[in-house]
């Protein structure tokens, strides 16, 4: 990551404040930045690619509002073949590009029966059932302690700014528990059934680790995740993961307008 590092800072003068994680659906936003720089994950050392449809795979470093931000267009999945390390590969090259606050973005499945199809909700806790942690291994010290703390994975002054940047702008925001597994397949009705039960509000398959990751290494974390359609058995018909691009799509310009306004008040 430190090469990659220094592949960027070759490349542009700007010093990104913030690193931002684009999920399935919102890669709009990274056309918004100005000044921009883009690289393909290709060409930056330690990268792997994002193989999954609707990630662009490509980091963008831009200013937001005059603000500068590292955009992730496209992420790692662990359902792509990627070991939990890999998955969280971005989090380290933020770190090296002196990134201390993130927000992560994503599309989910919604359970709790307050959401609908657009709806976006700030994560507030999570439940990781993918059976792994990018922290398995030797600990690097440099990088935090052995045993983090995860009682506040995702930052309350964070989710205050967001709450109220969304009061201010008009745009209904939530706040819930994201359940994340593995994939690639969706859930079934009854894996929903148990995850409601245990006190999930949202399911995915992304996030998680990298906020372990991140948490791990003293970041501070917003986390919004974009409900894209109604969990399994909870809605008609068969989930597609075309109409989840089109969520995302079609909710792209409050989600525009939300990171817009929000970014430039993580770097202060």
């Amino acid at each position: 990551m430190r090469q990659a590092a220094k592949v960027i800072e070759a490349e542009t003068t700007l010093r990104p404040l913030v690193g931002v994680v684009l999920g399935s659906g919102l890669g709009r936003f990274a056309n918004t930045l100005t000044s921009a720089t883009r690289f393909r994950y290709s060409d930056l050392p330690g990268l792997p690619l994002s193989t999954a449809v609707g990630h662009a795979g490509e980091l963008i470093i831009g200013n937001v509002g005059g603000t500068a931000a590292a955009v992730m267009s496209g992420r790692f999945h662990l359902y792509e073949g990627y070991t939990p390390q890999q998955t969280v590969a971005g989090m380290h090259l933020f770190r090296e590009l002196g990134i201390t606050r993130v927000v992560l973005t994503n599309a989910s499945g919604g359970i709790n029966s307050a959401y609908s199809p657009g709806s976006l909700v700030l994560m507030s806790d999570h439940i990781n059932l993918q059976g792994v942690n990018p922290l398995v291994g030797p600990n690097d010290d440099s990088l935090g302690p052995r045993f983090p703390d995860m009682t506040e994975v995702y930052s309350k002054r964070l989710r205050a700014i967001a709450l109220a940047a969304g009061q201010t702008l008009g745009i209904p925001l939530h706040e819930g528990v994201y359940a994340a597994l593995l994939g690639p397949t969706y859930e079934t009705p009854a894996e929903i059934r148990y995850l409601r039960t245990i006190g999930a509000d949202l399911v995915g398959m992304s996030t998680v680790l990298e906020a372990i990751a991140a948490r791990h290494m003293g970041f501070e974390i917003l986390a919004i995740s974009c409900v894209t359609n109604l969990a399994a058995g909870l809605g008609e018909g068969k989930l597609d993961h075309k109409e989840v691009l089109e969520v995302g799509r079609s909710s792209s310009a409050a989600f525009l307008q939300l990171l817009g306004a929000i970014l430039p008040q993580l770097s202060e």
